[in-house]
């Protein structure tokens, strides 16, 4: 996995540490991410059973939205993360989960969302599986995501976790193809894992 700008980039040479001034300036055809003020390449273009995934969760959290208040988005869609008052040239953590819920509309400005938000997933590829177990778990964590979902094309399976009382992500709920996710920022909503992981 590319953890660092392409030598096209000058500025590559003589930084180290990047912030949401340097990303706002990048190509807008190439996908990257800043965590901490590394840059991870979004590379390359998600498959097609991804998109398929990615496509019939956002089908059916939208459709559960329409007329409340959260808002749905999918990638690509920025989340900026400040870890103080810093101004957004300044931040140096920016991602792109596959599918976001954002219930404060404080946060949404046309740049994307300025926050956490309230729900991240990530479906999982061969290339950035690694990225999103472990780091994107742990900066999800930090800020203060409600709830994080992994999702799982090869084995079919959704882990979920969800943000407890002293501000850690208990242990993972995990659902698999034949079951339904119940949500837990709406207990009303369930998602049919049968037609996320339809054939």
């Amino acid at each position: 996995m590319k953890s660092r700008i392409s030598e096209s980039k000058p500025e590559a040479a003589t930084k180290d540490l990047y912030t949401y001034g340097d990303y706002a300036k990048w190509p807008d055809e190439e996908r990257w991410e800043l965590i901490d003020g590394v840059p991870y390449n979004m590379s390359p273009t998600p498959s097609r059973n991804h998109q398929k995934i990615l496509g019939d969760l956002h089908r059916q959290i939208a459709n559960y939205l329409i007329g409340k208040t959260c808002e749905v988005y999918i990638a690509p869609f920025d989340v900026r993360l400040p870890k103080g008052d810093e101004k957004d040239e300044q931040i140096d953590t920016v991602v792109q989960p596959d599918l976001v819920v954002v219930c404060d509309q404080e946060k949404l400005d046309e740049h994307g969302c300025k926050g956490a938000s309230d729900l991240a997933i990530e479906v999982l590829s061969p290339y950035t599986a690694g990225k999103d177990m472990k780091i994107k778990l742990a900066l999800y964590e930090r800020v203060g995501v409600k709830e994080y979902w992994i999702v799982d094309p090869g084995n079919k399976t959704v882990q979920v976790y969800q943000l407890e009382i002293e501000g850690r992500y208990g242990r993972p709920g995990i659902y698999t193809d034949t079951d339904h996710l119940k949500v837990g920022l709406f207990p009303d909503l369930e998602i049919e894992l049968s037609s996320v992981f339809r054939e």
